[in-house]
């Protein structure tokens, strides 16, 4: 095949997995499948649910009040500090073990993650700063890969596609998850006070100097994180923030007598509640979307609904399949022999599915301007929708290629 390399002394862009690293990929990727089906059908109740006969009993259960914040609140700053928690495991597992330690195997996906999450903004931003009711301040929301939902997909239609493919997108997801954080706690942070996050902080610190000692019990490590999370949220700081810091003061490497670590003891208990409950429950409050004739109308003359739409489309292929091609014809590293740039399009294309991740930037993004808000979530459905429409195509002709 052309777009093969030749036979050369070079790093290969997206390496082959073996071992434990692949043992731990098939895991995740399992949860992560089960995950993203479940996270479809949670939308798929949402939408229903909100435009139904019994919208308003969706509405009225999403903003009661259960306590200090409502079910909606706690959906997104509390059951998703789960799915951050996770994040922060995975990344700092990749930045110690994995793929993420050795730079000539980074380098290709996180050029590609980085390129998958600038373009996205920058057509957002040019769209919005040319239109006259524009909003700028949505840049962000088109950035994130729901890489539950693409998996999902993956699984679905790409049985005989190479497990290099699963890998640099599943790598490609860490770092991105890490740009939306960063995204999160440096751009939407508000009304700071220095005593809580002190003491969030400390209690970070706590856990660490935990996991230095070798202590196991979760007596002491769940009360002290769920204070953590509690006051990260008094802070003013988002408080799944709470949760990936957690993730990266976790241990990642076994001890001799150990079988395993306790990133990986945690993560195999987590995730499924991560996986099956917490981000299918953020989705069921988050995506129950109203769409009126009224409402389809106005996001179709809406820059930021366009704005959204066309980043994650285009932004979002373009960018994440620009950046490795580049990163292989400007370095040293080369495509995977098992795989060919038509590959990396078409899972360029699924990154383009934002849902989780977005649904929770534009909430943050536009604060109490609920309409734009529903346009801005609306968006996010339809260009997520759209890109793993056309991705299924493009992996059903290469499942194909390579099942032949």
């Amino acid at each position: 095949m052309s777009q093969h390399p030749r036979i050369r002394q070079k790093k290969r862009a997206f390496p082959r997995i073996l071992g434990r690293e692949r043992a731990f990929l098939a895991n995740t990727l399992r949860a992560e499948t089960t995950g993203g089906l479940l996270l479809l059908a949670a939308a798929a109740v949402a939408l229903a649910w909100a435009n139904s006969p019994w919208q308003d009993t969706y509405h009225h259960l999403r903003d009661t009040q259960l306590g200090p914040l409502t079910v909606e609140a706690w959906t997104s700053d509390g059951a998703l500090a789960l799915f951050f928690y996770l994040a922060g495991v995975e990344l700092k597992r990749e930045l110690v073990v994995g793929t993420l330690s050795k730079f000539g195997e980074a380098v290709v996906p996180v050029v590609a993650a980085i390129a998958g999450m600038v373009l996205p903004a920058i057509i957002y931003l040019g769209i919005n700063l040319a239109a006259s009711n524009g909003k700028p301040k949505g840049w962000a929301v088109p950035t994130a890969t729901d890489i539950a939902f693409a998996l999902a997909v993956l699984a679905i239609v790409g049985s005989s596609l190479p497990s290099a493919l699963r890998a640099f997108l599943l790598t490609l997801a860490v770092v991105d998850d890490f740009g939306a954080i960063l995204v999160i706690a440096v751009f939407f942070s508000h009304g700071f006070h220095l005593l809580s996050l002190l003491i969030a902080l400390a209690l970070i610190a706590v856990c660490y100097l935990l996991q230095k000692r070798r202590i196991r019990t979760p007596f002491l490590y769940i009360p002290i994180a769920v204070a953590a999370w509690w006051f990260m949220h008094e802070s003013g700081i988002h408080a799944t923030i709470a949760g990936v810091a957690l993730g990266l003061v976790t241990r990642v490497v076994a001890d001799k007598d150990e079988e395993h670590a306790p990133a990986e003891r945690v993560e195999h208990r987590l995730r499924p509640w991560s996986a099956g409950i917490a981000v299918p429950l953020f989705a069921l409050f988050a995506a129950g979307v109203t769409l009126s004739g009224h409402a389809v109308r106005t996001m179709l003359t809406d820059p930021v609904a366009i704005g959204i739409a066309a980043a994650l489309l285009i932004g979002k292929a373009v960018g994440v399949f620009g950046g490795s091609w580049l990163t292989a014809r400007f370095t040293k590293a080369e495509l995977n022999s098992d795989l060919a740039w038509r590959d990396v399009g078409a899972v360029s294309v699924l990154a383009g599915i934002g849902f989780t991740v977005a649904l929770l930037i534009a909430q943050l993004a536009f604060g109490h301007d609920l309409a734009q808000v529903e346009r801005a979530k609306a968006a996010v459905l339809v260009g997520s929708v759209l890109a793993a429409l056309i991705a299924v195509l493009l992996l059903t002709r290469r499942n194909r290629a390579y099942a032949d």
